[in-house]
């Protein structure tokens, strides 16, 4: 066990160091070196092989807790500080996360916000009783690219989005608008935006008063009253939109797959029990 410690930790102490503080001799290290692997060794090399697949379907996006929600699916026994050492050892590592940088809303002279009704209460019990809504700047080498999201918070499934080279309320109302046509939510929807000139404009609210909506918006300079919103770009800048796009359609076609495709119905929410958001919601039907 020592000399495999001193083995794991090669490149982070000298190895006559360690020898000596693990009471150890160098030789003996040497001549362990040149044995055969152990067992436990032989299936820690084939688990490494197995992460590392695992890692690259991930996009390198998942750290060791999903790593070995993902293996477990598959009848891979292993813990998950295993995994972590593992992956240590082989030098893999998730992106790390960026923190969300909010950008001031910019509301329009003489409207009067809708209360804050959600009130950082994140939770549902079912679809269609919450929904928050935001959207972000996506750079390309031909301007920016803008992408409204709609999110559902029982299940954090982007339920309606939209991209255009114009911020404006067309782009938030289209998102709005495949949110509505694809959920057809009951009347009482609680909807939560910030106070934006985009989210107070007539036609949107029109949107949603003609199916009897709750309106509800964040209070100005406070992001934690959308924090679902910016934890959720904040994991798309981390994971898809890595640096700038080189035009606003190679853009749009790597977020459209990443909604649709990997948020969506593959990538695993710690929040959701280490499910999709696609899987949480088919569960109810289970």
């Amino acid at each position: 066990m020592r000399y495999a410690w001193i083995a794991e930790h090669r490149q982070e102490h000298g190895l006559e160091r360690m020898c000596r503080v693990l009471g150890v001799a160098r030789s003996g290290y040497y001549a362990w070196k040149v044995r055969a692997p152990s067992v436990r060794e032989q299936a820690n090399q084939a688990l490494v092989e197995d992460i590392r697949t695992e890692f690259t379907l991930s996009r390198k996006t998942y750290g060791a807790p999903r790593i070995q929600v993902t293996l477990a699916r598959k009848n891979v026994a292993c813990g998950r500080h295993r995994v972590a050492r593992l992956m240590h050892r082989a030098g893999l590592a998730a992106r790390p996360r960026r923190k969300p940088h909010p950008v001031t809303t910019q509301r329009a002279l003489g409207v009067v916000p809708a209360p804050n009704l959600l009130n950082q209460d994140f939770t549902a019990s079912a679809p269609n009783q919450k929904w928050v809504c935001d959207f972000t700047y996506i750079a390309t080498g031909e301007g920016w690219l803008y992408l409204a999201v709609v999110l559902d918070l029982y299940s954090r499934l982007v339920i309606g989005w939209a991209m255009d080279a114009t911020m404006d309320e067309v782009l938030v109302e289209r998102a709005l608008r495949m949110a509505l046509s694809d959920r057809q939510p009951a009347p009482g929807l609680l909807h939560h935006s910030d106070q934006g000139s985009q989210y107070t404009a007539q036609a949107y609210l029109d949107c949603l008063r003609a199916g009897h909506s709750q309106l509800s918006m964040s209070r100005v300079g406070n992001c934690y009253d959308n924090a679902v919103m910016e934890s959720f770009f904040s994991t798309l800048k981390t994971e898809c939109v890595t640096g700038p796009f080189l035009t606003r359609a190679l853009a749009r076609t790597t977020i459209f797959e990443y909604l649709e495709v990997w948020y969506n119905r593959q990538r695993l929410h710690s929040s959701l029990g280490y499910r999709s958001p696609v899987e949480y919601e088919q569960s109810l039907t289970l």
